[in-house]
């Protein structure tokens, strides 16, 4: 029965578990009854449900699948046959198929469902056969908490671990050692003074210390195992490790008893597994949480009480893989860089609200002593306005459009310039230290759903032909799948238009409407209204957008079918990016660059419908309605999208959980503390891949980048939410998720590239916001060609085009003339036109096309001076650091010379054998006595 000399009589102590183990499989061919009262529920919680029933055998992954139980009596044979299976398994004989396909059939009534249910457990029986094969082994539980839900608990014996980790080229530290050199000289000192300064901030980990040496890695070997500490074999691979090697095997598995080979993958999508993953280390709060890599994660980068310090990433990445790892070391890169663009972007948005009270326009817009008066702001309702009522706008325009604007739109392209450099830099260095340098990405597995299809393929190509053939997807397979994902890109966006049409109609008719009301309060606020609400409107329905483009861009990604997790995870992101994008950015886009420009002029508006008018800019110039509508969209997907949904969603998923599998309040906290480890991750929401966290970050990264000239405030905002954002993560990956397969990779992949786009195409954006956005550059032409004595007086009135009343189309004059108390004969409105007494009336001037060249001149001469300026920055830093340079090229020195070691010391023990060899065999001896004549003579 499979029992060791220490079971039977050894002196060390036996635990309650392997006792109950021994005498469970001693006493399985004796009475049920004595067998029943030795299992207690403390038997099945061995070690927590993280170990084998012996105790000794460590869970590496867990496979679910469905079971129907429908009486006792069944339950009781079942609970029988899988401790015969369990046993068999440790033996690694393979399970009696007709034993459990009868069992299967005697406990369900309905023969259509068992056929289906038969069919799936005879896969599962051929799978698990194969894996034996393969050298792992399985244990069955069905007698859990958990109804309706069995489960295959899977361990990796050594052998089989050095096979996977030679086979997957895994680096593992090697006995030798060697100095790490660190910075020496002032260097070396300013570096200990910062680490002194920073220790607080520092996670109270044993990682965080400054190592002086480091282990020589080197790609495990089983014909190299003297080069490897193997002195305790069930720490030299972690957890981590070993269920990322358990996965590659049941990837490689394959189940052929049907007509098609099915993977693991092939075996989820068709509902033959339920669910496939490894088992957390523990538990994170209670009484019984002992000690484990995640509970110290919990404490140290998953609370909020720890905000103020940096992540441990090296533990991170010890959990949860390096793509993981990657991720969160990216995002505290990131946030950290936007502390200096935040403080630089508070400095400005300062400088211009010290400056208001100076700025000469802003002043003359409020002085109500000039008594300039401006053309109605709609048809028929609306009436002539004083130009003072536009005071309060044009102060609030100054804070975010004022000289440093152009500074600092400069400042943050040279910013991400920086950024991406930096991170370079530090991915560079993590991959020296994580042991990367020289990996390379391995072979992706095919995907369940196109075995799936390949299988569908193959079935019907056999019907037909009755000759069996390797089938795969063809592009004229795929045709309809890339129609369709076509046209549901150019419906979708379509929609985006269409919803940014409705709010402009909506933002004209509510303007005319409230210029009606007889409230002075409401019509002096009217602009204000419209603008907040207009922008409260787009935030919602980009909210909801956003999960329906989600939703759509995964769908339309599995019509495709990608062969490969690599293709499927690319595809999703590209068109999920192109859909967010144009979801989030478009109201931004046509308050910046079409709005104000589309209108037409006084007499000759251009009409939607034959009855909106089109809108127009304040005369402050469009940045602050961008600014708010910028301001309202970013702060609102921050605090909504991010941050409450990310708490809400997973606990409402959970909640539902819960509630479909017939667990009630006070049941699930009595349940809860009796649950298996597996059985307590099976209630955990599954991680669905790292795509939605980059992609809030790529999109925050754009509000920061791309308008960043018209809200300076960005950065701080994104600063304060990226502070909160690590620490809600954490919490979902640490508590909230089940443990992820831990996937390798030396850098972020595609991410790196779209924040390289974004950047490149926010200093052209950048550029046109502060040429025509702006009033940046007709003040400057203004200042040095038409001011008299080169001072900003008078500029608000060389803005200002003239309009005789009397040229109104018909049926658009106001209907009350007389609104001011006066006559009003002619109205100004913002524009570089002719004066309606001018040989050309309303053509443009010569104003209009000196400001329009020195626009274009600016957008040139800002996107050359700035690409230029980054590229130096580029070419500046080196991607590697030059002491993780060095460190590589002692490591490859280090590793030929303990070979050439090595190779000396096999030599001289081949020569000795060799030579023992030679003095003992017969042909020496004789040959030795054949010359001893010749020696005496």
């Amino acid at each position: 029965m499979d029992l060791t000399e220490n079971e039977i009589g050894g002196s060390q102590p036996q635990t309650a578990c392997k006792q109950a183990h021994f005498l469970r499989d001693v006493l399985f061919h004796g009475k049920f009854q004595l067998l029943k009262s030795l299992t207690p529920e403390e038997n099945t919680q061995c070690r927590q449900g993280l170990y084998f029933q012996d105790g000794r055998r460590r869970v590496d992954y867990i496979l679910t699948y469905h079971i129907k139980k429908s009486s006792s009596a069944w339950r009781h044979a079942s609970r029988l046959r899988d401790n015969a299976f369990t046993r068999t398994l440790r033996r690694g004989r393979h399970p009696p198929p007709p034993a459990h396909r009868g069992d299967a059939e005697l406990g369900s009534p309905d023969h259509s469902a068992d056929h289906h249910d038969d069919d799936k457990a005879l896969r599962r029986e051929e799978f698990e056969s194969n894996l034996l094969e393969m050298g792992l082994e399985l244990e069955r539980d069905e007698e859990t908490k958990t109804p309706g839900v069995g489960f295959v608990k899977i361990h990796a014996p050594w052998n089989v671990l050095c096979r996977e980790a030679e086979f997957m080229k895994l680096k593992m530290p090697t006995k030798k050692v060697y100095e790490v050199k660190h910075s020496s000289g002032v260097m070396e000192k300013i570096n200990a003074f910062i680490s002194k300064l920073t220790d607080p901030l520092h996670p109270n980990l044993e990682e965080n210390r400054i190592q002086n040496v480091k282990h020589l890695s080197y790609p495990f070997s089983r014909e190299k195992q003297h080069l490897f500490d193997l002195s305790d074999r069930d720490s030299f691979f972690d957890s981590k490790t070993r269920s990322s090697l358990v996965c590659e095997v049941l990837k490689r598995t394959k189940c052929t008893k049907a007509k098609f080979s099915m993977g693991i993958t092939s075996l989820l999508g068709s509902g033959v597994y339920l669910a496939a993953y490894p088992l957390h280390d523990g538990d994170v709060e209670g009484e019984n949480a002992e000690p484990n890599d995640r509970k110290l994660l919990y404490e140290e980068w998953a609370s909020y009480s720890v905000f103020y310090k940096y992540q441990p990433i090296g533990l991170i990445r010890k959990y949860f893989g390096e793509k993981i790892g990657l991720y969160f070391a990216w995002l505290g890169v990131y946030t950290q860089m936007l502390i200096p663009a935040s403080l630089v972007g508070v400095i400005v948005f300062l400088y211009g609200c010290v400056t208001v009270d100076d700025d000469i326009p802003s002043m003359e817009i409020c002085d109500e002593r000039k008594n300039i008066t401006m053309c109605p702001l709609c048809d028929r309702v609306c009436s002539y306005w004083n130009l003072s009522i536009a005071c309060g706008t044009a102060r609030a325009s100054h804070l975010f459009d004022n000289p440093t604007t152009v500074f600092f739109s400069i400042f943050m392209a040279l910013w991400a310039a920086f950024f991406m450099e930096h991170w370079k830099r530090r991915q560079m260095r993590l991959n020296y230290e994580w042991d990367l340098t020289g990996y390379e990405d391995e072979e992706d597995h095919p995907r369940a759903e196109y075995e799936f299809r390949v299988m569908q393929k193959t079935l019907k190509k056999d019907h037909k032909s009755q000759k069996p053939e390797k089938e795969k997807l063809t592009c004229r397979d795929r045709f309809p799948a890339y129609m369709t994902n076509l046209i549901m890109m150019l419906l979708m966006i379509g929609v985006t238009f269409a919803i940014v049409f409705g709010v402009i109609l909506y933002r004209i008719s509510t303007k005319a409407a409230l210029a009606m009301s007889s409230n002075p309060m409401t019509r002096s606020n009217v602009r204000l209204t419209v603008k907040t609400t207009a922008a409260i409107i787009n935030l919602v329905v980009i909210l909801i957008l956003d999960e329906v483009y989600g939703a759509v861009a995964r769908w339309l990604t599995v019509l495709e079918v990608p062969k490969t997790d690599k293709s499927f995870e690319e595809r999703l992101i590209f068109k999920t990016f192109i859909l967010k994008f144009v979801n989030a950015f478009t109201p931004i886009i046509y308050i910046a660059f079409f709005r104000g420009r589309l209108g037409g002029r006084p007499g000759s508006y251009l009409y939607v419908f034959e009855s909106y008018r089109m809108e127009e800019c304040a005369h402050g110039g469009c940045l602050m309605e961008l600014c708010i509508q910028l301001s309202i969209t970013m702060l609102g997907k921050q605090l909504i999208q991010n941050n409450l949904f990310e708490i809400g969603i997973p606990k409402l998923k959970k909640l539902i959980r819960y509630i479909k599998s017939k667990r009630g309040s006070y049941q699930e906290q009595e349940n809860e503390k009796k649950l298996q480890r597996y059985e307590t991750d099976y209630f955990l929401e599954p991680f669905v891949g790292l795509t939605p966290e980059y992609m809030e970050m790529i999109i925050q990264f754009g509000f920061v980048t791309l308008f960043v000239a018209s809200f300076p405030l960005a950065p701080l905002f994104a600063l304060l939410n990226n502070i909160i954002e690590i620490r809600l993560d954490a919490k979902k990956f640490v508590a909230e998720l089940r443990r992820p397969d831990a996937a390798r990779g030396k850098d972020i992949g595609i991410w790196y590239n779209i924040l390289r786009g974004v950047a490149k195409v926010a200093v052209i954006v950048n550029a046109f916001v502060i040429s025509f956005t702006s009033d940046f550059i007709p003040r400057l032409v203004y200042q040095y060609m038409y001011s008299p004595d080169g001072s900003m007086h008078g500029f608000v009135n060389h803005t200002l085009s003239y309009f005789n009343v009397s040229h109104f189309q018909n049926g658009t004059a106001p209907l009350e003339p007389f609104h001011l108390g006066f006559r009003v004969d002619i109205c100004r409105y913002k524009d570089y036109r002719e004066p309606p007494w001018s040989p050309t009336p309303y053509e443009i001037s010569k104003e209009f096309w000196a400001v329009l060249a020195a626009r274009l001149a600016f957008v040139i001469v800002f996107q050359n001076v700035v690409m230029l300026m980054s590229d130096v920055v580029d070419w500046i830093i080196p991607d590697i650091p030059k002491d993780i340079s060095l460190q590589i090229h002692k490591e490859k020195i280090l590793m030929m010379d303990l070979f050439m070691k090595e190779e000396k010391g096999k030599t001289r023990t081949e020569d000795s054998v060799t030579s023992k060899e030679m003095r003992h065999s017969p042909l020496m001896r004789s040959r030795s006595i054949s010359h001893t004549p010749c020696k005496n003579y």
